[in-house]
């Protein structure tokens, strides 16, 4: 039986055991999983990149919005202040004393003997700021328009030539005054015409006996 000799068998085994070393295969495997790790680190890398550029977009978008936000709430503050202007002269222009009427009514409100000397007519006007509209978050909040209050005061002078001075004929034409549909309708039902002063009888250059009176007609106060 012939014997085979192997005389490579030591240098086999020799390269076996360095296959087979374990610190060998901890490097490789050390290897291999920081090579996952350097690639999961890039991949989470390149979304962060990703994401911030997406972030970017959308801060950009938003500064954009915020900024035509901005000049709606501005031009809805303008808005409610010219819509309050408007309103104001609207009013104002539908309510304001009219001279002419006034005179048509001390037309319509003759008393024999009573001869009107003097009509005084007074205007007053007391203004309040506006408070602009402004803007708390999303919410407008609405200004308040200037406002003036009117106050108007009619004083009439006129002179009693009746038979009796200073009697009848002075309440006579206060009360029609008083009745006259012009008068009920301003004065409402809380003001009245008043009796300001009655001057003693005296006599005219022509010797006829008069006095003289005075009426005074305060309107109620109106604010605008």
């Amino acid at each position: 039986m012939p014997i085979r000799l192997n005389l490579l068998a030591e240098a086999q085994a020799a390269e076996d055991l360095r296959r087979r070393d374990p610190v060998k295969r901890a490097t490789w495997l050390g290897g291999f999983l920081i090579s996952l790790m350097l690639i999961w680190s890039l991949s989470i890398q390149f979304k962060a990149i990703l994401a911030n550029q997406e972030l970017s977009k959308i801060k950009g978008g938003m500064d954009a919005q915020k900024a035509e936000h901005q000049a709606v709430q501005e031009d809805l503050v303008k808005l409610s202040e010219a819509t309050n202007k408007l309103g104001a002269l609207r009013t104002l222009s539908a309510n304001r004393l009219l001279n002419g009427t006034v005179l048509n009514a001390f037309q319509q409100c003759v008393v024999d003997d009573i001869r009107l000397t003097r009509l005084k007519i007074e205007q007053k006007y007391d203004v309040t700021e506006e408070i602009k509209a402004k803007t708390n978050g999303n919410r407008v909040i609405p200004g308040k328009p200037a406002t003036v209050t009117e106050k108007i005061v009619t004083t009439v002078d006129a002179r009693d030539f009746s038979v009796s001075p200073g009697d009848e004929q002075v309440n006579k034409y206060k009360d029609k005054i008083a009745a006259h549909p012009y008068f009920q309708a301003v004065l409402g039902k809380t003001n009245e015409v008043r009796l300001l002063n009655l001057s003693r009888p005296t006599s005219s250059p022509e010797g006829i006996p008069y006095v003289e009176f005075s009426l005074e007609i305060r309107q109620p106060d109106k604010t605008r």
